[in-house]
């Protein structure tokens, strides 16, 4: 039988208090640190790795937080998950984001449908809609293929499909299964909007309009920019828009659209890359069979995050050493650092998916939690986040658990050898000599030159960025993610943290203020 319990009340987390704490300089010195790296990695899917060598821990820490997995039933919990229980609390919901990628246990019944079976009914309309785009089959009213998608969404809708589309351009243009350019509008200022439509041509361009309740404002507000651009240049937006919603919004039969694509409550924005949310844009921009790749690769990795054993388990790994991090050596924030252009965007991604998900100070019950939880994610892509941010990694006053991402080869396959080494050589050593620079530091007598070491970091590696990487990466944090939930016992699948300031802003809109808000109203001419 399960049972939600706070953290602070688990026997293991207490023992795992009193566990005497790890020198990361000496543990990363010499033969000692080569030992650690070639010992303490743990295989993920699609060629990845996680290495934690470089992590504030050693055989006694991970013996405590082995316990502490099993006293918090991460294995069970995660099945609950899996088999559609409730899971999410606050909204009275199945979370069913993995069912996206692959049936991981029970046939999963909602009203009155089988699940999977209704999502891969949705990806096989996504991907028959594409195929049928590329081929000239489905046009616009002159007759001419779309060349570009644009995706008119926010939030979950917005900043993972849009990592992951950034993230397998050059690969897709590399591989020759680039088939649309994409571009994406999220933004209620005017300008954001502006800036895409005038840098497509709209004839050619197709809309996807994301929006689960199909009431979204910011969403809405920017269908109707495009519909006026679309007007404007003599054109039927009709033939130039589809919908992803689900099948009670307004959006879903609508004659607006040339097509609808379908998604439910049981999948969060944040969680919705491996949904029709990130399955049309993504089919359109590389073909269905690239979004497939992508699919596999974090099917792959959700089965991982199933292994009892956390050695074998690394998304359990990754969230018990963040928990411990955050928990007990009381690290309030985490960088992640991908030393990759192809995942400029993916910080951003985890911002929302970490911080949307686990920024409560309630347990599932609504219940005050009398600990911290989720930490503050940032993060930019090596080597530029060394001349902007790495100077406070390294000598300031807060240690920040660092998590870096390094692939071995480019997707390009251009490089240049300058002094002996290419640029993948140099970027790949960067990543190297930060991780053992931020562990061991240097001693010197001048202050300003010295640097303490004793900065936690670790690292996924992979071969290279490609579909099925990218799908187990993106898997890997969401598992990741989930399971420091249940150690928080917090829901990590709502979010009405995010509600407040859309009702006040409504009350602007329709100039009901009074106080302060009023103010700030006039202020900025509203």
């Amino acid at each position: 039988m399960i049972t939600w319990n706070n953290l602070d009340t688990l026997a293991s987390f207490k023992e795992l208090s009193n566990v005497k704490k790890v020198n990361l300089v000496e543990a990363m010195t010499g033969e000692n640190g080569a030992e650690r790296v070639k010992n303490y990695s743990v295989p993920m899917a699609a060629g990845l790795a996680y290495n934690y060598a470089a992590k504030q821990v050693d055989d006694e820490v991970l013996e405590g937080l082995k316990k502490l997995a099993k006293e918090a039933q991460l294995t069970e919990k995660y099945a609950a998950l899996y088999n559609g229980e409730m899971i999410n609390t606050g909204e009275k919901r199945l979370v069913l984001h993995q069912l996206t990628r692959g049936q991981l246990g029970d046939t999963v019944t909602a009203d009155g449908v089988d699940k999977r079976a209704f999502y891969v009914e949705q990806q096989q309309k996504i991907a028959d809609f594409a195929n049928k785009v590329h081929a000239g089959e489905i046009t616009n009213a002159a007759g001419e293929k779309f060349t570009t998608v644009v995706q008119i969404g926010i939030g979950g809708s917005d900043l993972g499909p849009r990592a992951m589309y950034l993230a397998l351009e050059n690969w897709a243009k590399k591989n020759d299964k680039f088939k649309m350019e994409a571009k994406f509008i999220s933004n209620v200022d005017p300008d954001d909007a502006a800036a895409v439509l005038n840098s497509i041509d709209v004839a050619h361009s197709i809309f996807v309009l994301v929006s689960k309740s199909g009431t979204t404002l910011e969403t809405l507000t920017n269908e109707s920019f495009v519909k006026d651009a679309l007007k404007n240049a003599g054109l039927d937006a009709s033939k130039h828009m589809i919908a992803v919603t689900s099948e009670t919004s307004p959006l879903a039969k609508s004659d607006d659209y040339l097509a609808a694509f379908f998604m439910d409550d049981y999948i969060g924005g944040r969680y919705s890359s491996t949904s029709a949310v990130g399955g049309a844009v993504l089919s359109l921009a590389f073909g269905p069979e690239v979004f497939a790749e992508f699919l596999e690769g974090a099917a792959e990795e959700d089965k991982l995050a199933k292994n009892e054993d956390v050695m074998q388990n690394p998304a359990m790994l990754d969230a018990l050493i963040g928990v411990y991090e955050r928990n007990i050596l009381g690290y309030p924030s985490t960088a992640v650092l991908p030393y990759s252009q192809a995942l400029s965007r993916f910080p951003a991604h985890l911002q929302q998916l970490d911080m949307e998900s686990n920024g409560k100070s309630v347990n599932r019950f609504g219940d005050p939690v009398n600990y911290v939880t989720g930490p503050v994610i940032f993060g930019e892509p090596g080597t530029n986040g060394q001349h902007s941010f790495y100077q406070l990694l390294h000598q300031g006053t807060d240690i920040v658990p660092l998590q870096f991402i390094g692939f071995k080869n480019n997707q390009m396959g251009t490089d240049v050898v300058i002094q002996d080494s290419t640029s993948q050589q140099k970027l790949c050593a960067n990543v190297a000599a930060q991780i053992v620079a931020f562990a061991c530091g240097k001693a010197d007598d001048n202050r300003n030159k010295n640097f303490e070491g004793g900065r936690p970091s670790s690292i996924i590696i992979g071969e290279q960025v490609n579909p099925a990487s990218l799908g187990a990466l993106l898997a890997h944090f969401e598992n990741k993610v989930m399971f420091q939930g249940f150690l928080w016992n917090v829901n990590s699948f709502d979010q009405e943290g995010v509600q407040l300031g859309k009702v006040l802003a409504k009350r602007v809109l329709a100039h009901e203020t009074d106080g302060a808000l009023k103010v700030f109203s006039d202020l900025l001419n509203i």
